[in-house]
């Protein structure tokens, strides 16, 4: 039995505000950088993705490892600081 793949290539676009959020896509998961490659092509035919075509991204990823081993903290700006969190002011 061939040994299965373990490294893949994710597609990511994310676009920039000028207030600066974010706004972050996952194309797709793909089983090589030419299939990766040729997914950014075509999307960045596509209606909004045409006009930020720097914001493609192909990041190597690996299949059953842990990719994230820290915690993590929100940071609120102070407007947003009671949003969601159920109090009335």
């Amino acid at each position: 039995m061939p040994e299965e793949k373990s490294e893949y290539y994710l597609v990511l676009h994310t676009h920039e505000f000028e207030a600066g959020d974010e706004d972050l896509k996952i194309i797709g998961l793909y089983r090589s950088a030419e299939l990766a490659a040729s997914a950014v092509a075509r999307a960045k035919e596509l209606p909004g993705f045409k006009d930020v075509p720097e914001g493609f991204e192909i990041v190597p990823y690996k299949l059953d490892v842990d990719g994230w081993l820290a915690g993590y903290v929100t940071v609120y700006d102070e407007e947003d600081e009671n949003e969601g969190d159920g109090r009335v002011d």
